[in-house]
């Protein structure tokens, strides 16, 4: 069960319901303690359980930017290789933070998120993002489109230069903060468990560069061999180039 705390503010459920049993309330009072509570209110959208709370902030992403180029993301990329304005798309995109930090080297990035609930506190996230100075012209490059990433890359007519996959769940990540969305994000689905499918539809849609992040000493996905890795202390990304037609 999943409360929906309307607090001086009303929007659309209809996808979230479809998917999850709701309890509309419009007072805290009315929700039992510990339960999953989406918490709809003027300032954002955030998702809580007892004293455990998540929303999305981009401009904790800001100090980031300013080192843009020392990210094992942006290294993996390599964004000099592409031409201006090119097309990303985030395959796994959760809370957005990767596909900002491909925002911020210049790409153009279509987000996908199956999780309706997910997509919600993302969009929300980039409303608020298009409204900060700050954020607005990296904001304003990317785009959230909920729903299945496999059928989505398959039907896409423009052609990708950039696939990211990060079928991983936040477990991974070993600051308080994390550990604490994981606790409530795992409430909601359960790691991918489609990935070789969603490997496939990347690699048919011929992108000029495919990047999947992967734990430092986790399996490759599917076997396929990447061209080159770029490691960290926890992480890898496995990249693969594929010429263009």
């Amino acid at each position: 069960m999943m409360y929906v705390f309307f607090d001086g503010r009303t929007e659309d459920v209809t996808a979230i319901e479809a998917q999850y049993p709701l309890t509309c309330v419009e007072h805290a009072s009315e929700i039992p303690d510990g339960e999953l509570v989406l918490h709809i209110a003027p300032e954002g959208i955030s998702l809580s359980s007892g004293s455990l709370e998540m929303h999305g902030d981009f401009r904790t992403m800001l100090p980031r930017v300013g080192k843009l180029s020392q990210e094992m993301l942006v290294k993996a990329v390599k964004p000099k290789n592409f031409p201006e304005g090119a097309l990303a798309v985030d395959a796994t995109a959760g809370m957005g933070e990767d596909s900002f930090l491909l925002a911020a080297a210049g790409f153009r990035v279509k987000l996908f998120e199956y999780n309706p609930v997910i997509a919600m506190l993302l969009a929300d996230s980039l409303r608020r993002g298009l409204e900060d100075e700050e954020l607005a012209e990296i904001v304003g490059r990317m785009e959230l489109v909920p729903g299945d990433s496999i059928g989505g890359i398959s039907n896409m007519l423009e052609p990708i230069d950039l696939i990211y996959l990060d079928p991983m769940f936040p477990e991974r990540q070993k600051s308080g903060l994390i550990k604490k969305k994981f606790q409530l994000l795992q409430r909601l689905e359960r790691p991918c468990d489609d990935e070789d499918a969603l490997l496939n539809a990347a690699v048919a849609a011929r992108p000029t560069k495919l990047i999947i992040k992967r734990p430092l000493k986790g399996p490759q996905l599917a076997g396929l061999k990447p061209g080159y890795t770029i490691q960290g202390k926890a992480i890898r990304y496995d990249c693969f180039a594929f010429p263009r037609e």
